[in-house]
């Protein structure tokens, strides 16, 4: 990995292309958090398996203080938390995204994207 940037993106952005797989947690296919946890695991930094744990033990960051390597935290259609990516800098984050798409970037410019994020954290 490059000085300075986060292993677990650094893992993760290695896994781009790779497809979503409901449960998934390894390079045959993942699900948003199971993306984290592979990730974060393989670069030794030990995290939940689920988004709710996910977010429930992430040290709270505010989104002006954001680095590389946060986590962060969407509510897409119910009232609880149910994705999460990892930031990459530059507004835009890696996950894996939903069924029958794969592994990639998003952007934090996305209108969609910016109504649901409601939370960041950092392990």
């Amino acid at each position: 990995p490059q000085p300075g940037r986060h292993k677990g993106l650094v893992i993760a952005s290695g896994m781009l292309g790779t497809p979503y797989r409901y449960g998934g947690a390894s390079p045959r296919g993942f699900d948003c958090s199971g993306l984290v946890y592979f990730a974060y695991r393989k670069a030794g930094i030990p995290v939940p398996r689920t988004t709710g744990a996910q977010l429930h033990y992430a040290h709270p960051v505010h989104p002006s203080r954001l680095r590389p390597g946060d986590l962060l935290f969407f509510r897409l259609t119910s009232r609880t938390v149910s994705h999460v990516g990892i930031y990459a800098g530059d507004g835009r984050f890696i996950h894996a995204p939903s069924r029958g798409k794969r592994v990639s970037y998003a952007s934090l410019d996305n209108p969609y994207w910016q109504q649901r994020i409601v939370a960041a954290g950092r392990y």
